[in-house]
């Protein structure tokens, strides 16, 4: 499977918990309207938590502040999402929710990439 990752930062004049609610409360109903045109096959958020163990983290290795968030989307390969996002209603999906992000993404300051999942191990 082909998964994008997206390594998010909020806006500056948004505070975190309008971001949050936001991201998890409105954008998501939004993403998952558009799914099936985009060919998405899964969703997920993950939003940063514990800031006082992140400090620690972040101190005891000299990487930078955490992003707010992870977004991860998964496709059944590339054929099949681009041929969704080359369909009228697929690009149609895409410009829709990248002006949705622009409500509250710092794009500028945010990352996101295509990756393959390589399963080390799983324990669940």
């Amino acid at each position: 499977m082909l998964k994008l990752v997206y390594c998010i930062r909020r806006r500056s004049d948004i505070s975190p918990e309008t971001f949050y609610r936001y991201w998890l409360q409105d954008h998501a109903p939004k993403f998952a309207g558009v799914a099936e045109a985009i060919g998405a096959l899964r969703y997920v958020q993950s939003h940063t938590c514990l800031p006082e163990m992140n400090a620690d983290l972040e101190a005891g290795r000299g990487t930078q502040p955490a992003y707010d968030g992870i977004t991860e989307v998964w496709f059944r390969d590339e054929d099949h999402m681009n041929a969704a996002m080359e369909t009228p209603a697929g690009a149609e999906a895409g410009r829709f929710l990248v002006s949705d992000e622009s409500t509250f993404i710092d794009f500028a300051n945010s990352r996101v990439f295509m990756t393959r999942e390589h399963e080390i191990f799983d324990f669940t």
